[in-house]
């Protein structure tokens, strides 16, 4: 195992981390909306209000109790699409979050700035999204000289004072320190564990420099649609981790090429409303392809879904005029091209899936995901660029580093 991971804790990657603002299940999916444009993953994590204020947490009224679950776009958009929703956009817009989240409070976990990284990846591998990590006044960032040793046996990094409690508890430091009645907490995401592991790729080699497909990194479970089915099936997917659905299309060999996703990255800080009313009304394929016109939206008529497109489209009582394009959702095409004959061989800009070959390299997948801000690539063959075999997600990258052993094992001396 990689010394990274034994000298570095959870600690070391809170240094600079804002304090979490709690977003509560009482305020609006609107609220919702602006909230998930600032956070990473697409998603925001939603709490239920504190009973008393200034009252400080303590082991029998924990922060984490208090933990709804994780919200994120294709939730909301999912939930725009439902028939009622679409009738009154308006009420839909102001319904409060708690009515649409799903409970899971298994999706974050309180912990110590003390718990090694390779704790943290533990967890997360088990499916923990975030971490949440007091703010002490005495945290000062440590390095591997100052964290922990190999056996796990908790050195001094807080004030003297607290050293005592140290000896009783020598695995973490005690959260009964007076640097720890602060009540105050900041979140890490995975995006911010796998942003701190590629700036240690020399201490990780010789993996960064393998091949997924080598690494056993590739995740053949995946969820997918074909592109003629009504776009609202992927609500449909008990998507769970990466909150993405493939679209696909048959090929006569009998493989699937994909040719777009409905996933919440892709979802990030889109038009809720018109990318709802294209869930509901358009197939699969239309929608991760999108249109820039209504006249290329009538020629489609006879292949969308549930209702006729007009000039407006979506009209309806309580329904605003819409106009459905692929830029009104974040989806960019050829602007010089609205060729439905052509629509498939088009740029289609964010509405193109984030895609790597089995070939491709760990270190290129972790920098592709980061670069995109997005939670997961979906493998091609390495022979074709479209026909999909899998797909690599935070929590499959943790799984190879910590698995495989590297060949640079530093001495467990402190």
């Amino acid at each position: 195992m990689a010394s990274v991971f034994l000298y570095h804790v959870v600690g070391d990657l809170t240094v600079g981390k804002p304090e979490l603002v709690e977003f509560l299940d009482t305020e609006s999916v609107e609220s919702a909306i602006r909230a998930i444009g600032e956070c990473t993953e697409g998603g925001v994590s939603v709490w239920r209000k504190r009973q008393q204020k200034n009252v400080v947490e303590n082991g029998e009224t924990k922060q984490q109790q208090r933990f709804v679950g994780i919200i994120d776009a294709f939730d909301i958009v999912a939930f725009l699409a439902r028939e009622g929703c679409l009738e009154d956009q308006d009420k839909a817009m102001k319904t409060p979050v708690s009515e649409v989240v799903v409970p899971n409070s298994s999706l974050l976990k309180e912990v110590d700035p003390g718990t090694r990284l390779i704790d943290a990846l533990e967890m997360m591998k088990q499916g923990v999204r975030r971490l949440l990590v007091r703010k002490s006044v005495g945290w000062k960032g440590m390095s591997k000289r100052f964290s922990v040793i190999y056996n796990g046996k908790w050195l001094k990094n807080i004030d003297t004072s607290s050293c005592n409690n140290c000896a009783t508890n020598c695995n973490r430091p005690s959260s009964s320190s007076p640097s720890f009645h602060e009540n105050k907490f900041c979140c890490l995401s995975r995006e911010d564990v796998i942003r701190f592991l590629i700036g240690c790729l020399g201490a990780l080699a010789p993996l960064p420099l393998s091949a997924i497909s080598s690494l056993g990194v590739i995740n053949p479970n995946y969820y997918s649609i074909e592109a003629s089915s009504p776009a609202l099936d992927a609500t449909r997917k008990l998507t769970q981790d990466p909150s993405a659905v493939a679209i696909v299309e048959p090929s006569p060999d009998g493989k699937y090429k994909i040719i777009g996703e409905i996933s919440a990255s892709k979802l990030w800080k889109c038009d809720y409303l018109a990318a709802a009313w294209a869930l509901a009304n358009l197939s699969a394929g239309q929608f991760v392809m999108g249109f820039e016109d209504n006249a290329a939206l009538r020629s489609l008529h006879d292949y969308s879904i549930n209702s006729p497109i007009g000039d407006d489209v979506g009209v309806g009582p309580g329904l605003r005029p819409r106009k459905f394009s692929s830029r009104s959702i974040g989806f960019f095409s050829n602007p010089t091209s609205t060729s439905i004959g052509m629509g498939r061989s088009i740029y289609r800009g964010r509405s193109a899936p984030l895609t790597c070959k089995t070939t491709s390299l760990l270190a290129a997948v972790m920098a592709q995901m980061l670069s995109h801000r997005a939670t997961h690539v979906w493998v091609t063959e390495a022979e074709t660029d479209d026909v999909l075999v899998g797909v690599v997600g935070y929590a499959d990258i943790m799984v190879a580093l910590t698995k495989h052993p590297t060949t640079n094992v530093i001495s467990a001396t402190p």
